[in-house]
């Protein structure tokens, strides 16, 4: 009888020690009832060198579950979409996978990607949804719910080739800046003096990031905050449609898409023909190979006096609602945007800004850029597209119509006015 005891008070300890050290771990592991490994797969764009990087943060997390293997699914960026949704629709989709914002919105609205938010309020989940800038989500989050997390971001900035400035004696931006005068005169005056000095002044493109971070940038809007159109009677939107005309028709900017085929925007500004450009960080780890190449970044210039909201370009991580194994597949979504995550992937350098503050010391650190604080600022000030501010994304095809309409009007075919008045139909009609 006592030695019976004894193994009783033996058992009872060990449950105990078990039991305190489940509670005391920070990250719970699903267990496979069945002893077998559980296979998911992952798919992503990006080139080679991006694979790499996203491989490092599965790599990371089965480490801590060791029970769970993850295949890295890479598909041209081209046929991206096409695939995903032809995948999903056959019920042959991928566990995890990115998507872009026009997507995933899609995606939604087809019943086809597992809602996240219960999971995220989990021991299991590794990040929480607060811990994310309320503007990163977009069309992510829908009546209340959250169907996809954001692993990186790239708020838009200017980048500036102080070389040209320097020669054409010109002050910086960031001169500007430091006055209290980085606005859109300022803008004009320093590409108006760049194009005297027979330089390009700035690159216009025709994207949904560049339109957007105008129009805030005056205090406009084309969307309101509920994502109702409004740009048919918003006198400060309709100012950023005229100063983005003007620019292109006086010389100041040249529009990308009339520059002859295989000249870039990067090029140009890397062999110093042209003073400014705008893009997130993607653009980045080129110019920085570039050693002959002096440059820096600026904020978006603004006529409100501070700095308003800029675009963020992102991508969405989402879980298959018909996964085999959602509750794993949920656990490496949360691990692959968590601040784990975030550091395997980024913290060597890469070409976009982590979407968690508590990342942000040990990503940034090897930051070479002297004023990547702006990607910091417009990262936790911007809407993602897809946001209510941003709502176009939100409809199927309409991008590439208001795409079309603003084409024209940087090709000089049609005025500001012409092409608002085309934008109010197209959407209008579109969102009704």
């Amino acid at each position: 009888m006592d030695n019976y005891m004894s193994w009783i008070k033996i058992g009872f300890s060990l449950s105990i020690l078990f039991l305190l050290a489940t509670a005391c771990s920070t990250s719970p592991k699903i267990e496979n009832t069945d002893g077998q490994k559980v296979r998911l797969t992952m798919q992503v764009w990006g080139n080679p060198a991006e694979v790499k990087v996203y491989q490092r943060a599965l790599d990371a997390f089965e480490k801590e579950n060791p029970n769970i293997e993850v295949k890295l699914v890479p598909v041209p960026g081209d046929q991206y979409e096409q695939k995903l949704l032809t995948q999903l629709q056959g019920s042959r989709g991928p566990d995890v996978f990115y998507s872009y914002e026009s997507t995933i919105a899609r995606l939604i609205g087809a019943k086809q990607v597992q809602p996240l938010g219960e999971f995220l309020k989990s021991e299991a989940s590794d990040v929480k949804a607060e811990d994310f800038p309320e503007g990163l989500w977009g069309p992510a989050k829908r009546d209340g719910e959250i169907y996809g997390v954001t692993p990186d971001s790239n708020p838009m900035v200017m980048y500036y080739n102080k070389k040209v400035f320097k020669e054409a004696g010109v002050k910086t931006p960031q001169e500007y800046y430091d006055e209290g005068k980085w606005n859109w005169d300022a803008f004009e005056e320093v590409t108006s003096k760049l194009k005297a000095a027979g330089k390009q002044g700035y690159i216009a493109e025709n994207w949904w990031a560049h339109w957007y971070s105008w129009v805030w940038s005056n205090g406009g809007r084309i969307f309101d905050e509920q994502g109702k159109y409004v740009l048919d009677h918003n006198e400060k939107g309709k100012e950023a449609f005229a100063f983005m005309y003007d620019m292109v028709k006086k010389g100041n900017a040249v529009y990308l898409g009339s520059l002859p085929k295989g000249q870039g925007a990067d090029a140009m500004f890397m062999s110093n023909q042209v003073g400014m450009l705008a893009a997130g960080r993607w653009l980045e780890p080129l110019f920085s190979q570039n050693k002959s190449l002096d440059f820096d970044y600026i904020y978006w210039p603004s006529n409100t006096g501070k700095n308003e909201p800029v675009a963020i370009p992102v991508a969405y991580v989402a879980v298959n609602k018909n996964s085999p194994h959602v509750q794993e597949a949920m656990k490496l979504a949360a691990f692959y945007v968590s601040v784990k995550g975030q550091e395997a992937r980024l913290v060597e350098g890469g070409n976009a800004m982590g979407t968690l503050a508590a990342a942000d010391e040990s990503i940034m650190k090897k930051a070479t850029i002297e004023h990547s604080g702006y990607l910091t600022e417009g990262r936790d000030k911007g809407h993602a597209y897809g946001s209510a501010l941003a709502y176009d994304a939100q409809v199927p095809g309409l991008n590439s119509d208001i795409t079309e309409t603003i084409d024209l009007m940087f090709l000089g075919k049609q005025d500001a006015a012409t092409t608002i008045e085309k934008l109010n139909q197209i959407i209008s009609k579109a969102v009704k």
